[in-house]
């Protein structure tokens, strides 16, 4: 991932640096849904299924 493209050369942020602000901000949203008491989109790796987490604790899986 040491490669840049065009937009990082111009943004001057590597796609390292970029994955990592994706990341912080998918974390501060589950933060935010949590305080809200919305559901959360999660992955369970186990069954390798995709779920929505709701505040009782809860899984509906898709």
């Amino acid at each position: 991932m040491g490669e840049k493209n065009e937009l990082d050369y111009m943004c001057g942020i590597s796609d390292d640096e970029l994955t990592e602000r994706f990341k912080e901000s998918i974390r501060i949203d589950n933060e935010i849904r949590q305080i809200k008491g919305l559901p959360i989109a999660g992955f369970d790796t186990e069954k390798k299924k995709a779920y929505m987490e709701y505040p009782d604790g809860r899984r509906e899986y898709a």
